[in-house]
């Protein structure tokens, strides 16, 4: 035995000894080994030893930078270094979101020659985000739930920022549940609801008798917190008056109730979340600069759903199951526009929309006359999506309708019966047959 092969061989005995999943692969993505851990989940399938890596995880035909995900195996390469990844993996039990560890493993002569890949299940995403509405496996969606998972497990406060309606609360509560804290309570507070003449009393409780009213002692949201985590919406509408005392709480991990001397010890997460500019309210002086810094340690930017793709679909899918009070199903029109709809009120406005739906629907499928669009832009839209292609093969009237899914190919693709592929290539013959400009 040569001395390569007995260090590869020592290499796939010491991977049988780890208790999670790993795997090896060569530069070329082929899986050399897996140990029992990995194998586990693969029971009765066919044997993965020999094929390729995204073959088995993503049941692509190309490595996953060609298939618009970010590869651990590429970015490692680059780097040099130990890359880690959020990847959807396709498994005998169906889909599942796991951390992807990547560590390469260098030869005699300092080259990469193989890596070590581990896999860890993130924990609680495949039942917890259905039921919380966390679905996507748009790229922006994929960056977003990758930092989820990256701090969740951390103590560090986080600031969750992006449009209303994107869904803050319940990456608020991912966060939790993906923590140590996850057996503890999650306490919501949305602070544009507070009065500034309350606000104090239900963060941090009171005393009885510490203002009129105040006819019984009362424990504060931060100690009902206690032992989990504290999502604070809207903290950009947090007076300047109490902005200070939360303050106190970030430095010191301490706080009074009011009327009361004693100070008391908070063993509390904060996770915070706005729609405002925090940058812009620091420098006006409406939102303290030190506060700021103290709650985006670990800024976390949520997507509109106009920048998500086919994730309106997933949600629309998911959404009318649990909103409509008998099974339905959406008509290939409602499915077109909702495609292309831009959605301004994100997936909150989603949401609204199909319970609409589900009331203004008296048989089992949605059509596009139960969606808030205009009449004469649903007569032009239904009048394109009906119509056949010229027999010339005049490619404007593609053109146009790709416009109206605006750019979703793979909607347009569905729409005609073609595959992605021979959409792309029958688009790419329209361009080569533009005139040059200029």
């Amino acid at each position: 035995m040569s001395t390569e092969q007995q260090s590869l061989s020592e290499l796939i005995s010491f991977l049988e000894s780890l208790p999670e999943p790993h795997i090896l692969c060569d530069r070329s993505y082929r899986i050399i080994a897996a140990n029992d851990a990995y194998r586990q989940n693969w029971l009765g399938t066919t044997d993965i030893v020999g094929r390729k890596c995204y073959e088995v995880s993503h049941r692509y035909t190309v490595p996953c930078d060609q298939a618009g995900e970010s590869c651990p195996l590429q970015r490692s390469l680059r780097s040099g270094q130990r890359e880690r990844v959020l990847h959807l993996h396709h498994t005998p039990h169906g889909e599942s979101f796991e951390n992807i560890e990547l560590s390469p493993v260098r030869d005699a002569a300092g080259e990469i020659a193989y890596y070590i890949e581990k896999l860890e299940p993130l924990p609680g995403a495949r039942s917890r985000e259905h039921a919380q509405g966390l679905i996507g496996r748009s790229p922006p969606f994929m960056r977003m739930l990758e930092m989820v998972a990256r701090v969740a497990p951390s103590a560090a406060a986080v600031l969750l920022q992006g449009e209303s309606g994107t869904g803050k609360e319940l990456v608020a509560s991912a966060i939790h549940q993906m923590s140590r804290r996850a057996d503890g309570p999650f306490v919501a507070v949305d602070c544009s609801g507070l009065a500034e003449t309350l606000f104090e009393s239900e963060l941090f409780g009171h005393e009885r008798g510490a203002f009129t009213g105040a006819v019984a002692r009362k424990v504060g949201l931060i100690e009902a917190a206690a032992g989990g985590t504290l999502f604070l919406d809207e903290v950009g509408d947090i007076p300047l008056s109490i902005q200070v005392k939360l303050l106190r709480l970030l430095e010191t991990g301490t706080f009074r109730r009011v009327g009361s001397p004693e100070l008391r010890k908070a063993e509390v997460r904060i996770v915070s979340a706005t729609h405002r500019p925090l940058n812009d309210m620091v420098a006006d002086g409406r939102f303290r600069q030190d506060l700021f810094y103290r709650l985006n340690i670990f800024p976390i930017h949520l997507p509109p759903l106009r920048q998500r793709g086919d994730d309106v679909l997933l949600l629309a899918d998911s959404l009318l199951a649990r909103v409509a009070a008998r099974p339905l199903t959406l008509s290939g029109e409602a499915v077109d526009w909702l495609a292309r709809y831009p959605f301004p009120g994100n997936v909150r406005e989603l949401r609204n929309m199909l319970e609409r739906a589900c009331l203004l629907c008296d048989g089992d499928e949605i059509r596009l006359s139960h969606l808030p669009v205009d009449a004469g832009e649903a007569a032009v839209f239904t009048g394109l999506l009906r119509q056949q292609p010229p027999a010339t093969g005049d490619g404007r009237w593609l053109a146009e309708l790709l416009g109206h899914f605006a750019g979703n190919r793979k909607a347009l693709a569905a729409h005609l019966g073609l595959s992605e592929r021979t959409l792309y290539r029958r688009l790419q013959a329209l361009k080569a047959r533009q005139p040059a400009s200029g």
